[in-house]
């Protein structure tokens, strides 16, 4: 007998034998991870959940303020129906084909609203602006509430954020234009797909989800991301020293050192040739270092801050120093390397080291008394229970440093994710930059906790001897050495008006410039992509919004602006001929990128 003749429909539909195979394989899947939580619980034993943030208290005291004037909050809640009355009324009207502006129309940035049927199918656009509405008045209630102590306003404007940002429709399956036709038309499949990709999340970060935002398979250091070629040529249990390889004949006579965090790992300024900062260095003609921290361990649990200054920034100096002869040398630091590059000045300064002929800082807190978003996971009961995990463990994780950072900008870099991932079903896009962002970093737990108590909450940095390290007592106000200071507008790790305090303390001459974008793109910002601009004042004045109401704005890139700068420090055009790694007093150790930074945790429990 013979078939029926299919319909496209019908040939479009997936095998039943391959769907009944892929809800067993998820079924046990989900089984499986489901029983090895339970298990672990039990053997845990189950705790209350601890607010270690204090959020719970922060809403009970907005609560309180909110009902203390039933008129305002009766008010507000006026002004929410009405606007949802003039949604309802501008609705019908379009209904009946009649155009109308929206009531409510999200930022021209907000990438979760940018498929045409937000706007165009009546429904959805019914449903963005109605949640936009409420965002709008919940936000305002909330952020306008009298009487609240700043702390506590910062924390409860984060975490409203963050539960707006959560609920937005473009995170659920049916309130989602794009992922309801996907759906319909793969046949639920691609929500199949983005269950196995969350389990496999789950898996890998060993029951806590680790979303996935690249494809980590796409990169390898040394072959697509990290490629400058150079040589490590010191190395201690805190940093390997790279020296790249020359790419002129003659290179400027002092030397570049760069201190990046260690909280992240040193090649984002050596992502890809044509953004490499390293890169653009040497072939500028600069002898260039960098430092490449530890990820550490348990055993390294007891390196404090004050070890990560002699065996770190100080040891890569004396490195520097014998590796070219030279006893003037050029210094970088990049955010938190910022902050111990200016600790390291201080403690130069005291010692009459005079070795320092420049320093840059990306980036830089050095006077935390404006912290911004990140002061929300800082106050003592936060710290307190940090500290308890540090001393479980021997070090803070680096994936919970990262969920902080990404929270701060949570739709680009968590429930962009979310939408990809797990309801469109789709594997993450191959980026280096993400792919750098993945690779977290521990802190030991006894230079976390110094720095944690001493910077954020006790701020004695900016204080005239306010820190003493290895029996030096640091005072910024004493360091003559030339500053520039880099930061950017869009910068929601260091806010720059919080940077700007930092560029006041020094007493010798100091140039500030303000960088367009944000924390990392603001800073990788090669001239040849001519992006961004920059903003630069001659004088530098009181308050970061009288030099940003002086200042003029440049095209291009402040790597530009900072080479000239350099060039017009005294001695700085002198060049000699170009260093080759190993020819001077220190012998290679190995090619760069070197063994510390191709340590990743999550290759770690993939293969333990």
């Amino acid at each position: 007998m013979s078939q029926p003749n299919k319909t496209e429909e019908d040939k479009n539909l997936p095998n039943p034998a391959d769907v009944a195979k892929s809800y067993a394989e998820v079924a046990q899947r989900a089984s499986r991870l489901l029983t090895q939580f339970m298990e672990r619980k039990a053997k845990e034993g189950v705790a209350a959940p601890a607010d270690e943030l204090g959020v719970a208290k922060a809403f009970m005291d907005l609560s309180s303020r909110l009902l203390a004037n039933p008129y305002k909050l009766a008010q507000t809640q006026m002004n929410m129906m009405w606007d949802y009355f003039s949604l309802w009324q501008n609705s019908t009207l379009k209904m009946m084909g009649m155009p109308l502006n929206p009531v409510a129309a999200p930022e021209k940035s907000d990438k979760r609203f940018k498929d045409e049927d937000w706007e165009q199918h009546l429904l959805f656009d019914f449903m963005k602006q109605s949640y936009l509405i409420t965002a709008r008045h919940l936000h305002d209630t909330v952020s306008g509430a009298e009487g609240l102590d700043e702390q506590t306003q910062t924390k409860v404007n984060f975490f409203t954020r963050q539960y707006i940002d959560a609920l937005s429709p473009s995170n659920f399956a049916m309130t989602n234009p794009e992922v309801f036709r996907e759906t319909v038309k793969s046949h639920g499949q691609n929500l199949v797909k983005g269950f196995n990709n969350l389990l496999q999340d789950l898996e890998s970060g060993d029951g806590q989800l680790r979303i996935r935002m690249t494809d980590t398979e796409a990169f390898e250091l040394g072959k697509n991301v990290g490629t400058t070629p150079g040589k490590v040529v010191f190395q201690n249990d805190l940093i390997q020293l790279i020296q790249y390889d020359p790419a002129t004949k003659d290179q400027f006579k002092k030397p570049l050192l760069i201190v990046p965090p260690w909280i992240n790992k040193y090649y984002i300024l050596d992502l890809r040739e044509k953004n490499s900062m390293v890169k653009w260095a040497t072939d500028q003609g600069y002898t260039t270092f960098i430092m490449s921290w530890v990820n550490p361990d348990e055993k390294l649990a007891h390196k404090g801050f004050e070890d990560y200054l002699l065996e770190g920034s100080m040891a890569a100096i004396d490195a520097v120093e014998q590796a070219t002869g030279e006893k003037e040398i050029n210094l970088a630091g990049y955010c938190l390397g910022g902050t111990l590059l200016t600790t390291t000045l201080a403690y130069m300064t005291a010692k009459k080291d005079k070795r320092a002929a420049s320093a840059t800082f990306f980036t830089t807190m050095i006077d935390f008394s404006e912290p911004g978003e990140l002061g929300v996971f800082l106050d003592e009961g936060a710290v307190t229970g940090l500290e308890k995990k540090m001393a479980e463990r021997g070090y803070l994780e680096g994936s919970e440093m990262a969920g902080t950072f990404n929270m701060l900008r949570a739709n680009d870099l968590i429930w962009s994710f979310v939408v990809n991932n797990y309801l469109m079903g789709k594997d993450p896009f191959p980026f280096d930059l993400l792919y750098w962002n993945s690779d977290s970093t521990r802190m030991p737990y006894a230079m976390h906790s110094y720095y944690l108590r001493n910077m954020y909450l006790a701020n004695l940095l900016r204080e005239p001897g306010g820190l003493e390290l290895a029996g030096v007592k640091i005072d910024i106000s004493k360091v003559k050495t030339p500053c520039y200071f880099i930061s950017t507008i869009e910068d929601h790790i260091a806010p720059w008006k919080s940077t700007y305090l930092g560029a006041l303390l020094p007493s010798g001459p100091v140039k500030f410039v303000l960088g367009g974008s944000g924390h990392i793109a603001g800073i990788v910002n090669p001239p040849s992509a001519n992006k961004y601009g920059y903003w630069t004042n001659d004088a530098l004045p009181a308050s970061a919004d009288e030099f940003l109401a002086g200042a003029t704005q440049n095209p291009g890139s402040w790597w530009s602006d900072w080479q000239q700068w350099l060039g017009a420090l005294p001695g700085g055009d002198k060049k000699v001929p170009a260093r080759v790694p190993g020819a001077g007093n220190l012998k290679v150790l190995d090619d760069a990128p070197g063994s510390f930074v191709k340590f990743r945790l999550d290759k770690q429990k993939k293969t333990a």
